[in-house]
């Protein structure tokens, strides 16, 4: 039994599926995330409180030589006890097609807040990071990775 008709050979069926599969990725739904909606995820999240520094330890590169595989260390300051741990960290990228990369839960059975993994910039970027406190308090810092090559250029 065949699916194709006899006007297209398996071939050119092959080649217009790639071409679609290539157009859907490189078509307007790749334009990339801007600080500002970086800013209203965050705002869907916390709304207008206020965010300290300070307690959050943003390890990542100032220059990836690949965009494919940037790693990222995130580490809170915190005792993680049942009275004092950290909730949550969300790691955003102000220049990816979304925003929100990476976000981690903890208790205090972890008995750390840290987390390491691998992600992928499509460009030269601010890295924001927000700690949850469990007592409502919330933490920020942001730190520029610079993309040499594998995202799109600086």
């Amino acid at each position: 039994m065949t699916f194709m008709s006899s006007e297209h050979s398996r071939r050119e069926t092959f080649k217009l599926a790639g071409l679609a599969g290539l157009s859907f990725l490189l078509g307007p739904g790749s334009a990339n995330a801007t600080p500002d909606e970086v800013a209203s995820a965050i705002s869907k999240l916390y709304g207008d409180k206020k965010f300290a520094s300070g307690k959050i330890k943003l390890d990542v590169p100032e220059i990836a030589e690949n965009g494919l595989v940037v790693p990222i260390n995130v580490e809170v300051e915190s005792p993680m006890t049942d009275a004092d741990h950290v909730k949550a960290v969300h790691v955003y990228a102000e220049g990816n097609p979304l925003p929100n990369v990476i976000s981690y839960k903890f208790t205090p059975a972890c008995g750390k807040a840290a987390a390491s993994a691998r992600m992928r910039l499509a460009q030269t970027q601010d890295i924001v990071c927000i700690a949850e406190m469990s007592n409502g308090s919330l933490y920020m810092t942001k730190s520029q990775v610079k993309v040499t090559i594998g995202g799109c250029g600086g």
